[in-house]
């Protein structure tokens, strides 16, 4: 369950941006979209694959 302190005064748009910035962080919404459809291992891992790729050719270029 997330909680979120509000303090005496605080504006009620503000508390609830901290809610939705802990929501996002929970992955809930992500697990979501992953559960409903199926994907096979095979293409799993090349997606993985190809961002570690990704990654790679981004830190190298920063070099």
């Amino acid at each position: 369950m997330i909680v979120v302190q509000v303090k005496e005064g605080e504006n009620i748009e503000r508390a609830l941006k901290k809610f939705k910035r802990k929501f996002e962080k929970t992955g809930v919404v992500k697990e979501l979209r992953a559960r409903q459809q199926f994907d096979k291992p095979s293409v799993l891992k090349r997606l993985a694959r190809e961002h570690a790729v990704y990654v790679q050719q981004l830190h190298r270029d920063e070099d």
